[in-house]
């Protein structure tokens, strides 16, 4: 079993830049696939980046691409959203997730860190 932790959440303004992270517990993290989704009030929690287990390929949500990017360290167990030229849109509590599969469906998710951006 894998147990996600998210930190790096908090209040920005429009324009800021936050980096979260995502400390996975276990040895086997480098053999899961990794992302970050979102969800804002009254909507769907929605994929922002995956990456595979070598950081070697990646996606993005097509709205967020050139601003948002996604990493891993397998060293520290962590995966990385930096998160540039924030928008009072991307308001969202940010959930990491773990798959067995790139581009899978996820098997085991974070408690969500909040992430507000002011305009």
């Amino acid at each position: 079993q894998v147990q996600l932790v998210e930190s790096g959440g908090g209040f920005v303004q429009a324009g800021g830049s936050l980096r979260l992270s995502c400390a996975a517990s276990g040895r086997t993290f480098s053999s899961y696939a990794m992302g970050w989704c979102r969800q804002a009030p009254g909507k769907e929690r929605d994929l922002v980046a995956s990456i595979n287990w070598s950081g070697a390929s990646t996606d993005y949500a097509d709205s967020l691409k050139g601003r948002f990017l996604i990493s891993r360290d397998n060293a520290k167990n962590t995966v990385y959203l930096q998160m540039n030229s924030l928008k009072p849109e991307d308001t969202a509590v940010y959930y990491c997730a773990a798959s067995r599969r790139f581009r899978g469906s996820y098997d085991y998710w974070g408690q969500g860190t909040q992430v507000t951006v002011s305009s």
